[in-house]
């Protein structure tokens, strides 16, 4: 027989096995605290949703804090708007931290940490610039060879450190590094770099600074200063785990909680880019707009878009927490984006490739209101009112002048019914000199109005078609997206530049007409356009320009296992 509590082990992801673990070793609930600490260098992108939902997650599900820490080590790249875009994305995620903190609010802590490690013979000022530093490395295969200064008096390291500090180095002169294992297999024990001088205007410390600590420094310091239980990371970090608990066995006191860094795989989807330094070339040499163009894989853009907090928690929570990386299909990401938006998006209709259609047997200068349901998915949706007139448009793709019995749209001599409204069948066809169609003229059937009772509008016909009245048909911008890359990896090639693959199709505009009720929605609300896709109100929509971003297409094959 089965023990259930066995079976809830086993069906938990190996992040919270751990934490089981140590809960069942002794530590305390209420010793349990997360923190997601992002780089302000950037906007967060699809891959930092993963690691933003397991910290959060875990503090939702045990009840405990998760604090929302900036590792502002590096003021060359930090920047406020930074911040403020970073801040902005978890709320929009919906997740609550419960304190804002940064590594800059420890700079004077890990200064004095320093400068005991310094007496304490484990750490030496080194005055070779950081190729030299590089080379004496060597690499994991062979050992590396001792700084010159290795061995420099303690008294001569305090000074030259003092002075670093005070400003009285040109920056790479020197720098301060940790006295560990020059012959360690793992480089990141080869005497690491601690302090480097940088004379740069910090964000939020102003001109104060003349050196900055290295983020391995102040990242597991910070950890321990905010007396985090669990300090979760990308695979990436795994071979720093040793440093960062050396760093930790050197400052910590016996009446405290010493982090655990345990580190799970990151997250690599088909067709994105998801670093930093390439999302900024991206930006820098225009090939997209801006951080937020809906075509970059930041939250901020993926929000332009039209995509939920709800469809990429989903999708993290389908990818799962593994210990292996792999490569995501962007399939996944975009059905569960379509999966929400099918319950959450309100039917509008809008036609983007238009032809005019006349109904002749119309009265021309009659405008009917037709209800409508707002979301047949969700029954407080309610409804609304459409007008309906003798002149409209369809798209052109719905009319075809001769089909086979498989074409369930307009033909000529064939019967469609339009949404919420009369079944029609079309007559005959106006056309250019170039013998394009430019009006279809169409009669319809009185009696058969949807949802009136009769027994004409119960009557079946094989086509439904969505459409605008011409008389109050807004003007409208669709902003048609394609994958910005046009393979899956395309930073995969070192030899290759990944700028080599940038899609040149990756948008389309195209202009169309949309029902009135259009100008009231807002900005980044989600709806799907009737029988052409799921679309959202963009932000450089005005009172009489509005602008609308696809989100993503109504079907598609994939089928998640």
């Amino acid at each position: 027989m089965n023990n259930p509590m066995e079976e809830e082990y086993k069906s938990l992801n190996f992040i919270e096995q751990i934490i089981e673990e140590d809960l069942a070793n002794g530590l305390s609930k209420d010793q349990l605290r997360f923190r997601f600490p992002p780089e302000p260098n950037g906007y967060l992108h699809v891959g930092h949703t993963k690691a933003i939902c397991i910290n959060f997650g875990l503090g939702e599900k045990y009840d405990a804090p998760v604090n929302l820490r900036f590792d502002d080590t590096n003021p060359e790249k930090e920047e406020q708007e930074f911040v403020d875009s970073i801040k902005k994305d978890i709320e929009w995620l919906g997740f609550k931290y419960e304190n804002e903190l940064y590594a800059s609010d420890y700079f004077d802590q890990l200064f004095d940490w320093a400068v005991q490690m310094i007496k304490d013979g484990k750490a030496y000022i080194d005055e070779q610039k950081s190729e030299e530093i590089t080379e004496q490395r060597k690499s994991p295969f062979e050992e590396g060879v001792d700084s010159p200064f290795r061995n420099r008096p303690t008294e001569e390291s305090l000074a030259l450190f003092e002075k670093m500090k005070n400003g009285e180095f040109p920056e790479g002169s020197m720098s301060l590094r940790a006295k560990i294992d020059m012959k360690s297999p793992n480089m990141n024990m080869r005497d690491p770099v601690m302090y480097r001088i940088l004379k740069r205007a910090h964000h939020r410390t102003g001109e104060k600074w003349k050196i900055y600590p290295m983020y391995d420094w102040a990242h597991g310091e910070s950890d321990y200063l905010e007396q985090i239980s669990h300090s979760l990371c990308s695979l990436e970090f795994e071979n720093h785990r040793p440093l960062y608990e050396w760093y930790l066995s050197n400052v910590k006191s016996e009446d405290k909680l010493a982090p655990k860094q345990r580190e799970f795989a990151r997250m690599n989807v088909s067709y994105l880019i998801t670093s930093k330094r390439k999302l900024q070339r991206l930006v820098a040499e225009n090939v997209v707009t801006g951080w937020d163009d809906p075509r970059m894989p930041t939250i901020s853009g993926m929000r332009r878009k039209g995509y939920t907090p709800t469809s990429i928690k989903n999708f993290i929570e389908k990818v799962g927490v593994a210990k292996r990386e792999n490569l995501i299909d962007i399939a996944l990401l975009e059905f569960c984006v379509r999966e929400d938006l099918n319950k959450v998006g309100k039917r509008m209709m809008a036609v983007l490739d238009p032809v005019k259609l006349i109904i002749e047997n119309y009265p021309e200068d009659k405008v009917e209101m037709l209800e409508t349901e707002n979301n047949p998915e969700d029954e407080n949706a309610g409804t609304r009112e459409i007008p309906f007139s003798r002149e409209l448009y369809i798209e052109k793709a719905d009319f075809q002048e001769e089909a086979n019995k498989k074409f369930f749209r307009l033909k000529l001599g064939g019967e469609v019914r339009l949404k919420s409204g009369y079944i029609i069948k079309a007559e005959r066809v106006d056309k250019d000199e170039n013998g394009e169609i430019t009006t279809i003229y169409a009669t319809y059937d009185e009696k058969s109005k949807s949802g009136s009772g009769t027994e004409e509008s119960l009557r079946k016909v094989k086509g439904t078609l969505h459409w605008v009245s011409a008389k109050t048909a807004l003007p409208i911008e669709v902003r048609m997206y394609n994958r910005l890359f046009t393979v899956e990896q395309p930073d995969a090639e070192k030899e290759t530049d990944f700028l080599d693959y940038v899609n040149p199709n990756s948008l389309e505009i195209v202009h169309g007409f949309g029902e009135p009720n259009l100008a009231e929605v807002k900005e980044e609300e989600p709806l799907q356009f009737q029988r052409l896709g799921y679309f959202t109100k963009d932000r450089d929509s005005s009172e009489n320009h509005l602008v609308f971003n696809q989100t993503v297409t109504l079907k598609d094959g994939f089928k998640p296992g």
